[in-house]
C-alpha cells in the first residue's frame, strides 16, 4: 500500500533539501539543474527552472499561470469552468501519483489531450469503443517502438479508416477530461501556450460541454455502482416479458450471460459509461440482473471479485461509523503481512469506497509473483486480505450482522478462494 511518507523531503537549517522517501528521490532526479526559488507562503516551496542565469528564457519551460493542490474529487471541475471563461491558450497538466494528464485548451475549447494512464491511451480507447479487437490492439502496440503514433500505424496497416481514428480522438478527449475530474489527490498546473505540433490531430470540443458531461457522469456513477459494481460484472437476462425500450435494444441484444459490461460496450461501440447507463436502466426495469464475474476469467476477474467483497464490507462499516477503524485495521494487516502487499497495492488503493484499482493491481501482480503463477498469488493474497476485512467488521457488528455480511459476500469469496 502506498504511503505519503514516501513523498517527503526535509529542508534542514542550512536550507539544503534532502529527499526522505523513495518516491521523493525519484521525482527530484529528472529536475536536475538550476532553479529560481520564487516567493511563496510559509508552507509552500515554489521553484521553476531558469538555468544558471536565473532568468526565464526560451527553452526554460512554459510560464505557470495557475497551480494548486487537489484534495477531493471534482476540484478540476472548477478549474475547467474558469478556463472555459478566460479564453486562455495553454495546457492544463493534472498529476496524481505517476499518472499525468494534459489537456490542450484555447478560447474555451479543448483541442487535444495526452495521458499516460493505460486505459486512456488512444489504442486502449479504440479497443474500449469497439474499433479494434484484442489481437489487433496487441499487434499495433508491438509496433509502437518504430517511432510512429498509434493512429498512424492503425491507418497505414489498414486496420482502421482515417475517419474512425479521427472520431476516436474525441472519445479520448472525453475519457481524459473525465479522468482528470475524478482525481482526488494530486496537483494541477496551467502552463501558458503550447506548440501546435504537440497535438496529433486537433479537435474543438467545448470545455463547458465536456464539463457538463463529466459532472453528469460523476453523479450518475454513484447510482450505477450500487447495482453494477464494476465493468467486469456480467448482465444476465431475466424472464421479463416487458418490451425493452428501443434505445436499449442493441445493448439488450448483446447480453448473453457471458459478456461483461465492458465487452458489451465494445460490441455495441457505445463505450463503457453509456453501456453501464443502459444496463442500469435494464436492471431497473428488471429485464436483466447482474452477476459477479467468475474469478476463473483471469487476474482482472480475481481483483474484481475481491472488490465485490470490499465494497460490501465498507458499506457495512460506513453505516456503522467504522470506516476509519476498518482503514486502520487493513493498513496494520498489510504491514504485518509483509512487503508483498506494499508491492501489490502500490498506487492501487483501496479508495474511499474500498475499491482497489483493477488494472494497477494486475500490473503490480507480475512483480509480486516473481515467477509463480500470477493468478495463484493473487488469489492467495487477496483472499486473505478480504477475509480479514470481513472478520474485522463482522466481529465488531455482532453475530447477526456478521452472518448477513458473510451471506452477502459468500459467492464472491467462493470465486476468490485459492484452489489446493
Amino acid at each position: 500500500m502506498s504511503d505519503v511518507r514516501d513523498e517527503l523531503v526535509r529542508i534542514d537549517a542550512q536550507g539544503v533539501v534532502h529527499p526522505i522517501g523513495v518516491v521523493a528521490s525519484q521525482r527530484m532526479r529528472p529536475h536536475q539543474g538550476a532553479y529560481r526559488l520564487l516567493p511563496s507562503p510559509d508552507h509552500v516551496v515554489l521553484m521553476r527552472y531558469t538555468g544558471e542565469d536565473g532568468r526565464v528564457d526560451d527553452g526554460d519551460g512554459a510560464l505557470v499561470r495557475l497551480a494548486g493542490e487537489i484534495a477531493v474529487a471534482g476540484t478540476i471541475c472548477d478549474i475547467f469552468a474558469l478556463l472555459g471563461q478566460t479564453g486562455w491558450r495553454g495546457v492544463l497538466s493534472v498529476h496524481s501519483g505517476d499518472i499525468t494528464r494534459q489537456v490542450f485548451i484555447e478560447q474555451g475549447m479543448v483541442l487535444g489531450v495526452r495521458s499516460n494512464a493505460a486505459q486512456e491511451r488512444l489504442g486502449r480507447v479504440l479497443y474500449r469503443y469497439g474499433y479494434l479487437d484484442e489481437s489487433q490492439l496487441s499487434c499495433l502496440e508491438a509496433q509502437m517502438g518504430q517511432g510512429k503514433r498509434f493512429g498512424e500505424l492503425a491507418i497505414e496497416s489498414g486496420v482502421l479508416m482515417r475517419e474512425q481514428v479521427y472520431k476516436a480522438f474525441a472519445n479520448q478527449i472525453t475519457e481524459v477530461v473525465v479522468g482528470a475530474m475524478h482525481v482526488a489527490d494530486g496537483t494541477y498546473f496551467f502552463l501558458d501556450d503550447f506548440h501546435d505540433g504537440d497535438i496529433a490531430s486537433p479537435q474543438a470540443l467545448s470545455i463547458n460541454a465536456l464539463l457538463m458531461d463529466g459532472v453528469t457522469r460523476m453523479d450518475e456513477l454513484r447510482y450505477f455502482e450500487e447495482k453494477i459494481p464494476s465493468l467486469e460484472h456480467v448482465p444476465v437476462k431475466t424472464n421479463s416479458t416487458t418490451p425493452v425500450v428501443e434505445e436499449f435494444g442493441n445493448t439488450y441484444a448483446a447480453v448473453d450471460g457471458e459478456r461483461s459490461v465492458s465487452e458489451i460496450g465494445r460490441i455495441t461501440g457505445l463505450g463503457e459509461f453509456d453501456t453501464m447507463k443502459q444496463i442500469y436502466g435494464l436492471v431497473q426495469a428488471q429485464q436483466v440482473q447482474i452477476r459477479t464475474p467468475s474469478a476463473s476469467g483471469g487476474p482482472a476477474a480475481i481483483v474484481t471479485a475481491a472488490n465485490d467483497v470490499l465494497l460490501a464490507v465498507f458499506r457495512r462499516a460506513d453505516a456503522a461509523g467504522l470506516h476509519a477503524e476498518l482503514v486502520e485495521g487493513l493498513a496494520n494487516y498489510t504491514v504485518g503481512a509483509g512487503v508483498f502487499y506494499d508491492m501489490l497495492f502500490q498506487g492501487a488503493g483501496p479508495d474511499a469506497a474500498g475499491r482497489l484499482s483493477v488494472q494497477k493491481v494486475v500490473d503490480n501482480s507480475v512483480m509480486v509473483a516473481q515467477g509463480e503463477p500470477v493468478e495463484q498469488v493473487l488469489r492467495r493474497l487477496l483472499f486473505d486480505y478480504v477475509s480479514f476485512a470481513v472478520y474485522s467488521v463482522g466481529s465488531a457488528l455482532g453475530q447477526e450482522v456478521e452472518g448477513e455480511l458473510a451471506e452477502e459476500v459468500g459467492r464472491a469469496l467462493d470465486n476468490l478462494r485459492p484452489s489446493h
